[in-house]
């Protein structure tokens, strides 16, 4: 086993294709695979799955991965060390649900990044993608709720896909609207006072399962209901159309401009928010750090960590 195959089959789980990794890579497509083959002969696993759509990772070929990539890191720390000349890039992903305050610790973290280059991924993306990123390797944290309602599905699913679940907060479900929304008058709303609002939610692509909706309550018909795919589309139905979504009440005015209000929602529920990891994955030093800002951000809104 070489340390450039290793390099290359990250490249390829990256890219998702062995051919796209043949063009970073400045190689042929036979030779690329053919040191993959080699690789997984040595080794005497089937590491990827191949298709005319492209190649995902084997169970085998996950945890293959997280050894993979302890020996990357380490190499890395030996050419830094040794072979001063070297400039590394700084990298990290981070796969989340639409929540301001992942993007604020993202915002910090890079602040603070002491080095001239960096490559830094933030996915506010679908509850689905965040678990295949996960075992992709496509990011090293997840960031996603728990409820009474999606925790057995979800938990099972985490089980199934090698995935550890650390709760950071529990939050009551809050409604989101514009400031200039009649409901502002209010300290707390029912599902009543909802009914003739323009009800917002975010889509969750081919798997629109109720258990991988971003909002609690996901059962619930609604009378006009509109579903976007980003944050800031949201928040520009919640002052234009008087929409409303539900979430955690945790809103920064710094990303958001104090356009959207959180209002308590006066319903028998709760959100535990927290962040994945593949089970077997050591967390790199970048990502200790965002966890330290992510849980420095959540406690100046007066949650408490759990």
């Amino acid at each position: 086993m070489r340390i450039q195959q290793l390099e290359y089959l990250e490249t390829i789980v990256k890219m998702g294709s062995i051919n796209e990794a043949a063009k970073a890579l400045y190689l042929t497509q036979p030779s690329l695979s053919n040191a993959i083959k080699e690789l997984e002969k040595e080794m005497g696993i089937t590491i990827l799955n191949r298709s005319k759509l492209g190649v995902s990772l084997t169970n085998e070929g996950r945890e293959f991965m997280i050894y993979s990539r302890q020996v990357l890191d380490q190499v890395q720390l030996l050419e830094g060390r040794y072979q001063k000349q070297v400039v590394r890039k700084q990298a990290f992903s981070v796969s989340a649900q639409h929540y301001a305050f992942v993007v604020h610790a993202f915002v910090q973290l890079i602040k603070t990044v002491n080095a001239d280059e960096y490559q830094f991924t933030l996915r506010e993306t679908e509850t689905d993608n965040i678990l295949s990123d996960l075992t992709n390797f496509k990011s090293e944290i997840g960031i996603l709720y728990l409820n009474h309602f999606n925790e057995r599905v979800m938990q099972k699913l985490f089980k199934e896909k090698d995935l550890i679940f650390t709760p950071l907060f529990t939050a009551l479900p809050h409604v989101f609207v514009g400031r200039q929304n009649p409901l502002t008058k209010k300290e707390k709303v029912s599902l009543d006072d909802l009914v003739d609002y323009p009800y917002l939610s975010y889509e969750q692509g081919e798997n629109n399962s109720f258990y991988f909706s971003e909002e609690i309550l996901s059962t619930i018909d609604h009378k006009k209901s509109i579903k976007v795919s980003d944050r800031a589309t949201i928040f520009n139905l919640m002052v234009g159309l008087n929409g409303y979504t539900i979430s955690s009440g945790i809103i920064s005015s710094a990303l958001n401009d104090d356009k959207i209000v959180a209002i308590p929602l006066d319903v028998d529920d709760s959100m535990t928010l927290g962040w994945l990891k593949p089970r077997q994955s050591k967390l790199s030093s970048i990502a200790e750090t965002y966890l330290k800002m992510l849980k420095q951000h959540i406690r100046g809104y007066g949650f408490e960590i759990i």
